[in-house]
């Protein structure tokens, strides 16, 4: 422990602690911009600076470890004017128009200037506008950049893909895609974490609530709307609402009251998805075509396009089930649309997800007899679903809680986890053990699988698994970072499995690129205890035991692995 004085106050940490961490440990918080711990300490935006009695410049105490008899100043008068003088150079950089703004009143920027009271910005502003592909689900504003290096820093440390770097010197320093590649032609697999820990507006996802709004105003279109089970452990976040409270029943309510005809829990196509994936785990395993590489799952489209740049070899051993979100745009513009008399191509369907890839994923093509279009028409993130609450000024509080329409109402616990790290594999499990054995294991048999105490830094959970005499070799990882340090050790021949689940964001969707966001904060572990709650809580953890999935196999799809769930529910992955 080491002894140093803060602000007048007496306090004791621990070695090595930073002053930056010494000083938020006894409730002296310090303003920053750049700083992510254990990422990124360069200190690069100096707003964290201090005084350090005894030395006459200021120090960054983001870096700066304190030492046994430091005497520190947080806010002298020497600490704000210089604190004040570095955000107003950041601001004669950054394009200042808050209002129009993605992040507009949940910026690190805006609220540390409104903090120093700063009203004018005494600089000539020299603004860096680069063009940029506003199709692209991930979209950058070089105006917005203050050059903080948190993305590079994320994606190089973290996601191990190296998509942003700097380019130029001095005060022409910025960031770009790195290579001087446009961002189509870069390995970024859409996992939207530069998003999340970007502290301004300068990277976010393609805004598509305006099309949702369209589609909402087309007397032609029968608007069907899916929500995620990772939106629901977040969506309270932006509202106000507590956890207990923030439930799928009242965003299932804001909904309607927004204008959709239909609104289901993707939970129902979580368990159809573990219905296919499952058996076709159980089919390849026992046909021996996993004895090289493992069957991968398939549902997280951040990793789909993270293997076809990284890993091209292994696209084969994906799972060809398609992801919940496309699978329940096929059962809407088929089975769904027959159910009620429509043409597939007057069903709009949109997905409310945490995540960005999404928006890429929706690309994927549907073929069903003479209708050619897409599974999901629109996607939009937990962050879009708040903002077009708001902008129907709903009051979270006058919010009831509703059921999704039928005939797709129906949810399991084991859909329910496909939101957080484990999940999936857990789910697949219950149910590959009712496929081998003809009977349903403890609910709970598979907890091993669960990545253990949702750690991050601990990137991968492992388990040897015993099914009727049968040895089954697991391995569940997320980050893609992690994912790759797995991929090699299996290139090599260190590690084997026969089944892995990936999931690209830190946690799982939990994590997702399009959740609320709060800057400093890594709240996917938080979520993903509330989804495992909400699991043990359900009547039924079986996705194999959804009565409203029984139905659609006995009225429509036949069985898992059918022709017809082949056509509907599968994909090549483009290979």
């Amino acid at each position: 422990m080491v002894n140093l004085t803060i602000d007048g106050k007496s306090i004791s940490v621990k070695e090595n602690t930073t002053i930056m961490e010494a000083a938020r440990q006894n409730g002296i918080p310090i303003p920053s911009l750049c700083y992510l711990k254990g990422i990124n300490e360069i200190a690069a935006c100096r707003v964290c600076v201090v005084e350090l009695v005894g030395k006459e410049r200021l120090i960054t105490s983001c870096n700066n470890v304190a030492e046994e008899g430091m005497v520190i100043f947080t806010n002298s008068p020497k600490v704000r004017k210089d604190r004040r003088t570095n955000v107003e150079l950041i601001l004669s950089q950054h394009d200042c128009q808050c209002v129009t703004c993605a992040r507009s009143g949940c910026c690190s920027l805006q609220k540390i200037a409104n903090d120093l009271n700063i009203i004018d910005i005494p600089y000539r502003q020299e603004i860096d506008r680069r063009e940029w592909n506003q199709d692209f689900p991930l979209i950058r504003d070089s105006a917005k950049c203050i050059k903080c290096m948190r993305c590079i820093q994320i994606c190089d440390k973290v996601q191990k893909l190296s998509v942003w770097d700097v380019e130029g010197t001095g005060s022409r320093t910025t960031v770009n895609v790195s290579g001087h590649m446009n961002i189509e032609d870069a390995p970024c697999s859409l996992c939207g974490q530069c998003i999340t820990h970007c502290p301004v507006g300068a990277l976010r996802e393609r805004d598509d609530t305006e099309k949702v709004w369209d589609a909402m105003a087309d007397e032609k279109k029968t608007v069907v709307v899916q929500v995620a089970p990772a939106v629901r452990t977040s969506w309270g976040e932006q509202t106000g609402l507590a956890p207990e409270e923030a439930s799928v029943g009242k965003i299932m309510d804001a909904l309607k009251r927004m204008g959709a005809d239909y609104v289901f829990d993707t939970v129902f196509s979580a368990d159809l998805t573990i219905m296919e994936e499952a058996n076709e785990f159980v089919r390849r395993f026992t046909a021996g075509e996993l004895k090289s590489y493992p069957m991968f799952t398939s549902c997280c489209p951040g990793w789909v396009r993270f293997a076809k740049s990284q890993y091209p070899h292994l696209v084969k051993y994906l799972s060809t089930a398609k992801s919940p979100q496309q699978m329940f745009g096929a059962v809407m513009k088929t089975y769904f649309a027959e159910k009620i008399g429509k043409r597939p191509e007057d069903i709009y369907t949109v997905s409310v997800m945490p995540c960005v890839a999404k928006k890429a994923e929706r690309e994927q093509e549907l073929f069903y007899e003479e209708y050619a279009g897409h599974d999901v028409d629109a996607v939009i993130t937990t962050r879009e679903l708040v903002k077009m609450m708001r902008s129907a000024h709903i009051s979270p509080e006058t919010l009831r809680d509703i059921p999704g329409d039928s005939p797709m109402q129906e949810g399991t616990g084991a859909g329910v986890i496909f939101g957080v790290t484990g999940g999936v594999m857990e789910a697949a499990l219950r149910t590959a053990y009712a496929v081998i054995t003809g009977e349903n294991p403890d609910a709970d048999a598979f907890e091993a699988v669960r990545s253990p105490g949702f750690n991050a830094n601990e990137g991968v959970s492992e388990a040897e698994l015993t099914i009727n005499g049968i040895r089954i070799r697991t391995a569940v990882v997320s980050g893609l970072g992690n994912t790759r340090t797995l991929l090699d050790r299996m290139e090599k021949g260190e590690v084997q499995y026969d089944f892995v689940e990936v999931m690209a964001c830190p946690g799982g969707c939990v994590g997702g690129g399009g959740q609320p966001i709060h800057d400093g904060q890594e709240l996917a572990f938080d979520r993903g205890r509330q989804l495992y709650r909400l699991d043990s809580d359900c009547k039924i953890r079986f996705s194999h035991e959804n009565p409203d999935i029984r139905k659609l196999y006995e009225e429509y799809m036949g069985q898992p692995l059918s022709h017809k769930a082949h056509m509907l529910l599968h994909t090549e992955h483009g290979m």
